[in-house]
């Protein structure tokens, strides 16, 4: 099967399900695994070149609406008569969803299965320890730091929250990306500050910028974490490797330590 992707959590749903060998490409932002950067670039996700995409005659196209903005992909496929499958998951239960999904489309359904138990498995275990953590931290999460943009009530980060023992300050906020200012975040007063902004390489997330804002004295005790975007923002399976590594830094004294590795390889 000749498989497209036209974003980064589409890419790695492919990886855990064996089918990086069958991608034909892929949008400029998909870095994993590895060998998913020497295949064709199509483009930005917001801006996939679809006449590429025609060209590499595939027989399966991921799409996505994760991002504002991918709508415009599908109305240039719909335009270009291509088929495609939209993968959208705002939770970790759409997440396992889609792995069931993307099996059944390419005849991996006791792949998927077995991938999907795990992912249920590993859920279920940090929500034994969580549901036993009487004090839990509130947690403020930058997804991009101007104008403010932070994860809502119906958004993974939110769950991922909750399972590591802790809770996201904007979980009051019925919509799954929130933009927001300063003052209010302040005003929630949060006990971690959790830097993730999309697109970013870790490297590059400067917390001096969090620290230049008025109002900042008022939370300068508080403790900058900053996060690799590929483990909390891309609606992937590695979310779970994100939840163990997020634990751990937390409550270091009640969860599994976090050795860098990947959750779904560690039995």
């Amino acid at each position: 099967m000749r498989i497209v992707s036209l974003c980064p959590s589409n890419t790695e749903l492919c990886a855990y399900l064996g089918l990086t060998d069958q991608l034909v490409g892929v949008d400029d932002f998909s870095d994993w695994p590895e060998q998913v950067t020497r295949l064709p670039k199509l483009g930005p996700d917001l801006s996939i070149d679809l006449h590429r995409v025609q060209e590499l005659k595939p027989d399966l196209i991921l799409a996505s609406l994760s991002v504002p903005g991918m709508e415009k992909n599908i109305e240039g496929l719909d335009e270009l008569g291509l088929s495609y499958t939209i993968l959208n998951p705002n939770s970790l239960d759409d997440i396992c969803t889609d792995i069931v999904t993307l099996g059944e489309l390419t005849n991996m359904e006791d792949k998927a299965a077995s991938l999907s138990n795990r992912f249920k498995e590993l859920i279920q275990q940090y929500k034994e320890i969580s549901d036993h953590i009487p004090n839990k931290p509130e947690l403020y999460w930058e997804w991009w730091p101007k104008p403010i943009f932070t994860p809502g009530k119906t958004n993974w980060l939110t769950e991922i929250s909750e399972l590591a023992g802790a809770k996201n300050v904007f979980r009051d906020v019925d919509l799954a990306s929130v933009q927001t200012d300063w003052t209010d975040v302040v005003s929630r007063q949060p006990d971690h500050i959790c830097l993730a902004w999309v697109g970013v390489r870790q490297n590059k997330v400067n917390p001096s910028i969090v620290k230049k804002r008025p109002g900042w004295e008022q939370l300068e005790d508080r403790p900058i974490h900053v996060l690799e975007e590929w483990l909390y923002c891309r609606p992937s399976p590695r979310l779970i490797t994100g939840l163990v590594k997020l634990a751990a830094i937390l409550h270091p004294d009640r969860y599994p330590s976090f050795e860098g590795e990947d959750a779904f390889l560690q039995k």
